[in-house]
């Protein structure tokens, strides 16, 4: 046994986990027959290598069996510490009964014994779940409390966690900048010597996560380098690979490098350790690169993968609808998805598509409302990813009210953004739109400088737009928009109406999409429409 725990503590503290792992099972068999069962500290180190190479159900053997250990050694508070683990391990799985009664031991113990650090780790699923109600400030109230019992402990790990759960709260409560400063001093606090880690994973991933969920492109890509090199310095790590691929293949998408995003996807898909949200998460990364390229079977293949696994496919999936000319479906799809999702941050992902696709179903009305709603939502945030978006919703909305000079305002803002954060694809969608304002406004030249920028984008990203044919640039604004209800059925009086335009105008717009398009009737308009992609907004 002494040379197997030996290799074992050597493996362990070379961070060479599957080893480590391996050592402490085969010392473990040979102390139950030969010197005795493992000390409570070799019995910890036992079950982190467990936790850190993904066997969630041996660690929790472990833990059990260190919490039993540990008070049959009168070591009280070190099974308070093996129970809140197993818990807290348990509540993120969703195991809600068994994480409550193991965390009721823990505070039974904790509480027995005054103030002690176990009491302020106790905190941290209060804290998560007043998060998941939304009752931020509580949220930042407990993490604190926890805070402060960490300094008085001089305990970095629960320090580091607290700080993480504590920005989080900040930010959904709308103050970004504290929030984000919260964030980097968790990491500054994870990322010290004496920080262990399986806290140092949870809090990379944890903020990583946050700076993507309030679009803080430029701080999720510096601290995702810094996951990276972490997970990438530990081969044998099983837990927050997976999660840390994900968040990079998103960025990876953002950035225009379609094919790192799916190299890194297809590393968490084929990783026996990735557990089923990484694979998730994986499959709409997946998707959505191929639904950018056109490749809308195998797109709606990963939309169906991502959304078995847990993950909504929306607002990719209703984008893919509205591609394949599907516009009831797509409209379907992010409607559901709005109407289920009730946080600022959660609503700001997916308003940019529910004005697109409400746009082309021209319900005109409600896609005006809602970017007004992400306008405001980008007004409190004030991050540069919602400011842009919202600029590009807006500009949007401003054509389809044939207000084109308003329109160029606010779409060179979002062509502006864009390019400072470095997504091409959102540039170049920009620059396409900027391209109708300018021929609505007679810039013919400019019109065409714009697309002609768009395009060469388009093609350098291996993009579906850059394959279509020019077409629908010929088409004014308003003209696309009747060509888009013309296409559901409904009679050019019922398209004035909508549209609040005399007959006679719609009559003219139609015969002048017919003449454009050299086609004989609307129903050839429409299909011909349907096969060149003319109804995108």
């Amino acid at each position: 046994m002494a040379d197997a725990l030996g290799e074992a503590r050597t493996a362990y503290a070379s961070r060479r986990w599957e080893d480590a792992f391996a050592l402490y099972a085969r010392a473990d068999t040979a102390g139950a027959t030969q010197a005795g069962p493992l000390g409570l500290a070799d019995l910890s180190r036992y079950a982190r290598s467990a936790s850190l190479t993904a066997r969630d159900p041996e660690a929790f053997v472990l833990l059990e069996r260190g919490y039993e250990q540990a008070l049959a050694a009168g070591e009280e508070l070190v099974g308070a510490e093996c129970a809140f683990w197993l818990g807290f391990r348990l509540f993120s799985l969703g195991e809600a009964g068994r994480a409550q009664a193991w965390l009721a031991r823990s505070r039974e113990i904790a509480e027995r014994n005054g103030d002690c650090v176990q009491r302020g780790y106790l905190l941290l699923p209060r804290i998560h779940g007043e998060l998941r109600v939304h009752r931020n400030k509580e949220a930042l109230a407990l993490a604190q409390e926890a805070i402060a019992c960490a300094s008085r402990h001089d305990d970095p790990e629960l320090a580091a966690i607290a700080l993480q759960l504590g920005g989080r709260a900040l930010i959904e409560d709308g103050d970004v900048e504290a929030g984000i400063r919260m964030l980097d001093e968790a990491m500054l606090t994870a990322t010290s010597a004496v920080t262990g880690e399986l806290t140092r994973g949870l809090v990379y991933c944890a903020v990583l996560g946050c700076c993507e969920r309030v679009f803080a492109v430029d701080r999720a890509r510096e601290w995702s380098a810094v996951l990276g090199e972490w997970c990438d310095s530990q081969a044998q790590l099983g837990t927050f690979n997976g999660t840390c691929r994900v968040h990079r293949a998103g960025l990876f998408l953002f950035a225009g490098e379609w094919d790192a995003a799916l190299a890194e996807a297809n590393r968490v898909s084929t990783a026996s350790t990735s557990d089923r949200r990484e694979r998730a998460g994986a499959a709409y990364e997946t998707a959505e690169v191929m639904r950018l390229r056109g490749e809308h079977a195998g797109a709606e293949k990963q939309y169906a993968a991502a959304a078995a696994g847990g993950v909504d496919p929306q607002p990719g999936l209703a984008l893919l609808r509205l591609a394949q000319g599907d516009t009831a479906t797509a409209v379907g799809g992010i409607r559901r998805a709005l109407a289920t999702t009730a946080s600022p941050l959660g609503r700001a992902r997916l308003l940019p598509a529910v004005v697109e696709i409400l746009q082309a179903a021209a319900e005109t009305d409600v896609a005006e409302a809602a970017a007004r709603e992400l306008s405001e939502i980008a007004g409190s945030f004030a991050t540069p990813v919602l400011r842009a978006e919202a600029a590009q919703a807006d500009g949007r909305v401003l054509l389809s009210r044939n207000d084109p000079a308003a329109a160029v305002e606010a779409l060179a803002q979002a062509l502006a953004g864009w390019q400072e954060l470095g997504a091409p694809y959102d540039e170049a969608r920009a620059r396409e739109l900027l391209a109708d304002a300018f021929a609505a406004l007679g810039d013919d030249e400019g019109a065409r400088m714009q697309r002609e920028a768009a395009h060469s984008v388009l093609e350098a990203l291996g993009a579906a737009e850059a394959r279509k044919p020019a077409e629908r640039h010929i088409l004014s604004p308003r003209e696309a928009e009747v060509l888009r209800l013309a296409a559901t059925g409904i009679t050019n009086k019922e398209i004035a109406q909508r549209l609040q335009l005399s007959a006679r105008t719609v009559d003219r717009h139609v015969s002048n999409i017919l003449a454009k398009l050299g086609v004989p009737s609307r129903a050839a308009a429409t299909a011909y429409a349907y096969e060149h992609d003319l109804l995108r907004v």
